[in-house]
């Protein structure tokens, strides 16, 4: 995992965030999820640089949805320095 997946790992195991269970690095399909929720249907990314503008991502995000999930995608930064922040955004989500 990278810094930024250590550091949202670390709001959201053990059940810690908002009593819901996230798992890690788990299959969905086709797809590995960084992180997921199977009962809010919610998949989190981490993601860096080689996203930007990425036509596999959109690809992905479009496969997660046709199948009942939503995706939520923040920047390494972002995690890094603002994760009081993407905590918020994953809680509003919730």
């Amino acid at each position: 995992m990278t810094d930024a997946e250590h550091a949202l790992w670390r709001i959201l195991r053990n059940r810690q965030f908002a009593g819901v269970k996230f798992r890690r690095q788990v299959s969905i399909g086709p797809y590995i999820a960084d992180f997921a929720c199977y009962d809010a249907r919610l998949v989190i990314e981490a993601d860096g640089g080689q996203h930007n503008e990425s036509k596999t991502d959109n690809l992905r995000d479009a496969w997660f949805a046709a199948n009942g999930f939503r995706v939520l995608r923040f920047w390494n930064n972002e995690i890094l320095k603002n994760a009081e922040g993407v905590a918020a955004a994953i809680a509003m989500a919730l």
